[in-house]
């Protein structure tokens, strides 16, 4: 699922500012749809533990498998 969300970044990118309010604008230009890249900001932004971002991520992805934006 993630190459379609980097496919898809600037749909995707409202969504986790939806998501994840205290990644910035900027914040989302330099992850520019890099899924290792979303976890760090998470882990920066939050406070977070890598597992507790991945765990965020994965359920995200989940939340948003069957959005029309995000398929082939």
């Amino acid at each position: 699922m993630w190459d379609r969300i980097e496919g898809s970044w600037k749909q995707f990118s409202g969504k986790a500012k939806e998501q994840w309010g205290k990644l910035t604008d900027d914040d989302l230009t330099v992850i520019a749809g890099k899924r290792d890249q979303l976890a760090g900001k998470i882990q920066e932004r939050y406070g977070y533990a890598k597992d507790k971002a991945e765990e965020e991520i994965r359920a995200f992805e989940t939340r948003h498998a069957e959005d029309k934006s995000f398929r082939s």
